[in-house]
């Protein structure tokens, strides 16, 4: 969430509880799983399964211009919903952290970002800079266009 704050997407740098003041601004969090699954891995089938709820929420977003995917199944979920509305990029995209990906005309940019995970922020495989140049990018894009 800090990184959200440094970018200007956040209004304070942490988020602990529904009533704490924060409020985003060209940002929305979805989550591509919506249950703690064994292990913390989810299945392909529960990742399936939560593409409804993940459809249901983007369908009261009307302008979603950059889609920052945290994490593998984050990234493949996003694939996986565009192919249900009839989108197949190819080649297919790889993840990659800070990797942008053009998915076509009039479809929102794709950002790969690893997930910030206990395992990868202790690990440092996921830096709060790494983080930032990842959200850095996202504002750019989104600056870039407004001034088109």
């Amino acid at each position: 969430m800090s990184a959200l704050h440094r970018i200007g997407f956040a209004n304070i740098p942490t988020s602990r509880h529904p009533d704490d003041g924060l409020h985003l601004t060209d940002a929305y969090i979805l989550s591509a799983v919506r249950c703690a699954p064994p292990e913390n891995k989810p299945r392909p089938e529960e990742i399936t399964r939560c593409l409804d709820h993940l459809e249901g929420e983007l369908a009261h977003l009307s302008n979603v211009r950059v889609v920052v995917a945290l994490g593998k199944i984050g990234f493949d979920a996003w694939l996986q919903l565009l192919k249900r509305r009839g989108v197949k990029p190819s080649p297919r995209p790889q993840f990659g952290h800070g990797v942008v990906t053009k998915m076509g005309d009039g479809l929102p940019l794709l950002i790969g970002c690893y997930h910030p995970s206990r395992q990868n922020t202790n690990t440092g495989k996921l830096t709060p800079r790494m983080m930032e140049t990842v959200f850095r990018r996202a504002r750019r894009i989104l600056d870039s266009e407004l001034s088109d």
